[in-house]
């Protein structure tokens, strides 16, 4: 497993499609994950600390949590098939750890709001994960494209100068 962080959440002006790109802590590895609007909403508003009248549904999960005497303690995104990714939620409770599926989109959103690392398993990175060249700016060869359909509008569109100065747009 390799621990990345949210570096930015983007939308596709293709098709308005939101997408949330993990960067590899200790390496130069994108892994871009298609989001819904409600989770990218839910992403961004903890990064950029928005305070909100209500609790939004993952503020709930994290309280539900630890009302029950749990901590989050990690997330990790375990697979992608077919062009889905899957994670699953590391829990302790009451001197049990457990862990249960999820929606990476869910995991993140839950992640950000508990500040536990972010996990992807290194075969994820394998079959989508973008390597960014820092002299040449250009990230993938074409094979790679050919092999990551799902991305592959969105990464021909791709600012690689924004995404390297990691806004949240």
């Amino acid at each position: 497993m390799l621990e990345m962080a949210v570096d930015s959440i983007r939308a596709s002006l293709m098709n308005y499609q939101r997408v949330v790109i993990l960067k590899q802590k200790d390496g130069d590895r994108y892994l871009p994950i298609w989001i819904g609007p409600h989770e990218a909403d839910a992403i961004a508003v903890k990064l950029q600390d928005v305070s909100v009248s209500r609790p939004m549904t993952h503020d709930l999960l994290e309280k539900v949590i630890v009302a029950m005497g749990g901590a989050l303690r990690h997330i990790v995104v375990t697979d992608l098939q077919n062009d889905t990714f899957y994670a699953k939620l590391t829990l302790d409770a009451n001197g049990d750890s457990m862990e249960v599926d999820s929606r990476p989109s869910d995991a993140i959103a839950l992640a950000v709001r508990t500040k536990v690392p972010i996990y992807v398993e290194e075969t994820v990175l394998e079959k989508a994960g973008i390597e960014i060249d820092k002299e040449t700016g250009k990230s993938l060869e074409e094979d790679e494209i050919r092999r990551m359909s799902a991305f592959k509008d969105f990464i021909e569109g791709l600012n690689l100068d924004d995404l390297e100065k990691g806004s949240t747009s």
